[in-house]
């Protein structure tokens, strides 16, 4: 099974201080034990990058660009990167119309465009009821994996 892996995961997975690294991490080793396939998007790791880079202080991982870039390289080995372009825009467009969606759910909404374009059905995520809106998708909790 092709799973996608939502950013907070990716980032709690690097992140042994946070409470949910180990079902972050755990998870990520059970699906692949199992055979699963885990992919990211574009915006999976534009958002890692984001938060990765962004001081403590204001609810970043403080690393250094260059400890980033290693990281980024790391994900780029071990998650298949699915690529976007038009079709996704035009998934994205019609979800975020037809579903109403406005706000952050605007990035949710995006994912699940790449999704339904490579048909995944999965996502690995701590905001599981983030995707309960989203038709065909179903959101699995890292700590219930």
């Amino acid at each position: 099974m092709l799973i996608l892996a939502d950013t907070n995961v990716l980032l709690r997975s690097l992140y042994p201080d946070h409470p949910h690294y180990s079902a972050a991490e755990n998870s990520l080793t059970t699906l692949r034990l199992l055979g699963d396939a885990l992919c990211v998007a574009p915006q999976n790791l534009i958002e890692f990058w984001a938060v990765a880079t962004r001081s403590r202080d204001d609810n970043g991982l403080g690393m250094t660009a260059s400890r980033a870039a290693s990281e980024l390289a790391n994900l780029r080995r071990f998650f298949l990167l699915l690529p976007s372009g038009p079709a996704v825009v035009e998934m994205w467009q019609e979800l975020v119309t037809s579903l109403a969606i406005s706000g952050k759910q605007t990035h949710d909404a995006h994912l699940v465009a790449l999704m339904h374009v490579h048909s995944v059905s999965n996502i690995l995520t701590f905001n599981t009821g983030h995707f309960k809106r989203f038709p065909g998708i179903t959101a699995l909790d890292p700590a219930r994996v």
